[in-house]
């Protein structure tokens, strides 16, 4: 048995994108299905010429398939990202969680495993209270939170950030960039190997699909 897992973020200039992309990686690597959606941009192209980097991301990623609900109803488990806005998640990633009321009340969203990932500007720029507000949004749901927890080398190397993969993309963060990636993959591979473990009930071991059926 495979998993299905949506990725589904909301990137302004392109960081978060990039972390998208390598989480999906990381989710397909153990065979997973996997759906990678960028969620509606509502801001005029008035606003977004103002910003040539975010312009330039706007047009670049148009030949990525818009997330819907459907996504959600699809996937057996869900990788959300963001950049930081004052500690909180963007408005546009907000704006789509919450039109997936009729989802939750049909009982849709629960105990489906799901992650989450981030960037900002500085070290401390409220990376951690940004995963950590999501985290508040996947409890009502009922659904299963897979951080990448400290169980992995690339998590240190990225940063130490047991909550999820945060980017650093001004210039402290210049040495981290790669690294975020690789935690990135990891955090995609994990999430997809524990919903595959929870679907089949059997034990997923290292990088592999290595199962062992667990007996009562």
């Amino acid at each position: 048995m495979t998993a299905k897992v949506a990725v589904i973020y909301y990137s302004a200039t392109g960081t978060v994108h990039a972390l998208a992309e390598a989480v999906a990686e990381g989710a397909a690597s153990t065979g997973a299905q996997v759906r990678l959606r960028r969620v509606a941009e509502p801001a005029p192209d008035s606003a977004t010429a103002e910003n040539p980097q975010w312009r330039e991301h706007a047009d670049a990623a148009a030949a990525i398939a818009q997330a819907t609900i459907e996504d959600l109803a699809w996937a057996d488990a869900f990788a959300f990202g963001t950049p930081t806005r004052f500690g909180t998640p963007a408005a546009q990633l907000k704006q789509f969680i919450d039109q997936a009321g009729g989802l939750w009340q049909e009982g849709g969203l629960a105990d489906k495993p799901v992650t989450a990932f981030t960037s900002a500007h500085n070290r401390h720029g409220g990376s951690e209270a940004t995963l950590l507000s999501l985290g508040n949004v996947f409890y009502h749901w009922g659904a299963l939170i897979v951080p990448p927890g400290f169980t992995d080398p690339a998590v240190y190397a990225a940063g130490g950030n047991p909550y999820g993969v945060s980017a650093v993309t001004g210039p402290t963060g210049d040495d981290l960039k790669s690294a975020a990636l690789d935690a990135a993959r990891y955090q995609g591979q994990r999430l997809a190997q524990i919903t595959i473990r929870l679907l089949t009930g059997s034990h997923v071991t290292g990088t592999g699909l290595e199962t062992t059926l667990q007996t009562a």
